[in-house]
């Protein structure tokens, strides 16, 4: 993903530039940390939906941990998105 956003417990937040798809604009993020088998555990999804598409490594209780965080950083996400490149298409 282009922008970092954050790191919080080990957790890395990124996130793509604002994407058109089907006339709707949208952005992709990603949750990653490192495993203990030196891998990585993962969980991509879209804003503004807040679901995840693909997971991991992560339980259910963090997948739903992360939702909030995601969920309660929505706006400058989307805000830090719209700074950095405006919209490409998907």
């Amino acid at each position: 993903m282009k922008n970092h956003y954050s790191t919080l417990d080990d957790v890395v937040l990124t996130f793509s530039d604002i994407e058109e798809n089907n006339g709707f604009d949208e952005i992709s993020v990603r949750f990653e940390r490192v495993d203990h088998a030196g891998g990585f555990d993962l969980a991509e999804g879209k804003l503004p939906n807040n679901i995840f598409y693909k997971s991991f490594g992560f339980s259910e209780d963090d997948l739903m941990e992360l939702g909030r965080y995601l969920k309660n950083n929505e706006a400058l996400i989307w805000e830090i998105a719209r700074e950095n490149g405006g919209t490409a298409l998907a």
